[in-house]
């Protein structure tokens, strides 16, 4: 008689054992946990390596390049207009500008001003922290010099950083550019002062220093054009007043019409029936020179806008008249 077979126990595995825990362990697993908001993190702190003297350098060098951005452009446009390098595509610089650059005249004018503004302020400002810095007498400075002389001892060491900040210097001589530079940057509270600030600062030296504007429109003045980069080349020109300002004029010339401030200007005294002889000649010329021109006629156009009596002489005459005919033809 076979036996009934036997019933097998069923087995645990060890690991299930294992994973009982005893009441005593769970109690130890459970112990009070430290609060989230009062825990304590350990960060491994990462030392910042300092600059080298040669990234110092560097650094410096490409801070200029940033805030002499304009100056470059500035002194990019005023050499293209002297060599006038734009003659084998354009007949006129404004023409130019306009084409190449998106710019107007008025536009161009300003930023080559400008930069003769940013170079009088950086000239005089190298000058003055070469004498205030101490042990440092040559004009050649080190970095590390630089960067201890402090950038608030002197308000011309602050240099503008756009042209927005140098436009309003414009109108005020080397001189009292500088002067008027480091009143905004005080203003500024050692900083780079806005356009706003400089332009405040300039309209109140131009306030104590203004002087009435008597000019009247159709006037005959010459050009005096010392200091003003504006005016380059038109010094001894005779212009007509074709609109009267409060601290300038503009005044027409042979080539086109220029804003012109009251220190460049001077009246010739001309009776009015003399004046208006010259309003005209000067719309002749201006007819003239609005066409594609050669060399020498320009030059002779040049010398027309020069003269300094209130009339032309009988060839003077003649040639604009044999000009007009010549272009009229054209």
């Amino acid at each position: 008689m076979n036996n009934p077979p036997l019933k097998r126990k069923k087995s645990t595995s060890a690991a299930s054992d294992d994973s009982k825990t005893p009441p005593d362990s769970a109690n130890e697993d459970i112990s009070p946990q430290e609060n989230p908001a009062t825990a304590t993190i350990t960060v491994t702190a990462v030392e910042v390596p300092g600059l080298t003297e040669q990234e110092i350098s560097d650094r410096l060098l490409l801070e200029r390049k940033v805030e002499r951005a304009f100056f470059e452009a500035g002194k990019a446009l005023m050499e293209l207009r002297d060599r006038r390098l734009y003659r084998s595509t354009h007949k006129t610089f404004e023409e130019y500008c306009r084409s190449r650059f998106g710019y107007t005249r008025m536009a161009a004018t300003y930023k080559i001003a400008a930069a003769t503004v940013m170079e009088n302020l950086s000239t005089i400002g190298l000058q003055n922290a070469e004498i205030t810095a101490d042990g440092l007498q040559s004009p050649k400075m080190s970095t590390i010099g630089l960067q201890n002389i402090g950038m608030s001892t002197i308000g011309l060491q602050i240099l503008p950083t756009n042209e927005r900040q140098v436009r309003p210097l414009v109108a005020l001589e080397p001189e009292v550019q500088r002067t008027a530079w480091q009143q905004a940057v005080q203003v500024a509270g050692g900083k780079v002062p806005t356009g706003r600030i400089v332009k405040d600062v300039v309209q109140r030296i131009m306030e104590r220093t203004q002087v009435p504007n008597t000019y009247q429109i159709g006037e005959v003045c010459q050009i005096l054009a010392k200091d003003n980069p504006e005016l380059r080349g038109k010094g001894g020109c005779w212009g007509i007043v074709n609109h009267v300002g409060e601290f300038s004029c503009t005044v027409k010339l042979w080539d086109g019409e220029y804003a012109v401030g009251l220190q460049h200007l001077k009246s010739y005294d001309y009776l009015p029936a003399e004046c208006e002889q010259m309003r005209l000649v000067c719309d002749r010329i201006n007819r003239v020179y609005s066409s594609s021109l050669e060399e020498t006629v320009k030059s002779l156009l040049q010398l027309l806008g020069k003269v300094n009596r209130p009339y032309l002489t009988a060839v003077e005459e003649k040639l604009l008249n044999l000009l007009e005919l010549e272009y009229e033809r054209r």
